[in-house]
């Protein structure tokens, strides 16, 4: 009679099954940050699961909040209606009753706004908006982040133009015209 001894130790092989489990689940979350219009189905003959455990893990990860939303990437100069985006760098005094997180929420809050981020540097915060005109962003960052009583200063950029949003590039690739030189 041969004996096998097992390669892996039951604790081993339960570790290893986790770890299998948790790839597979950051595989799907991958997956769908690249392209949310996949479905289930999809995923699961991409990476190997049936089409129900791939919905269960996707709805695990909406009911705990790690998949917030999902969202579709629109060239709004392509579809000919121009936003105007502008990066506004906020320098804040903080005080006993007010800290970054509560800055940072309140600023939030504000339906221009589009993204808050806590930086380092000379600023604090990095604030991007959103508006219809150059005006719109100035109107907003002069009535409505200036004249909050933590703000001590703001210096803001107005996006020129974009080339790449999300990862994902803003203009086609040219052909090179130039003729070749031959000595």
């Amino acid at each position: 009679m041969v004996v096998i001894k097992p390669f892996w130790s039951q604790n081993e092989y339960i570790q290893f099954v986790q770890v299998e489990a948790m790839s597979k689940e950051l595989e799907i979350l991958k997956i769908l940050e690249e392209n949310a219009k996949l479905t289930p189905k999809e995923i699961a003959e991409m990476i190997g699961l049936s089409e129900e455990e791939v919905r269960e893990i996707i709805k695990k990860f909406e009911d705990e909040g790690v998949i917030l939303k999902y969202k579709t990437l629109i060239d709004w100069e392509k579809a000919g209606n121009e936003i105007v985006y502008a990066i506004i760098d906020v320098r804040v005094t903080l005080t006993r009753e007010k800290s970054y997180d509560d800055i940072a929420k309140r600023i939030a809050k504000f339906p221009e706004v589009h993204a808050v981020r806590l930086i380092s540097g000379d600023y604090d915060f990095q604030v991007v908006v959103k508006g219809k005109s150059l005006k719109d962003v100035a109107f907003f960052v002069a009535e409505k982040i200036s004249t909050l009583p933590e703000v001590r200063d703001t210096f803001t950029h107005f996006v020129l133009r974009s080339y790449k949003e999300e990862g994902v590039l803003l203009f086609k690739d040219e052909e090179d015209r130039r003729l070749a030189f031959v000595p």
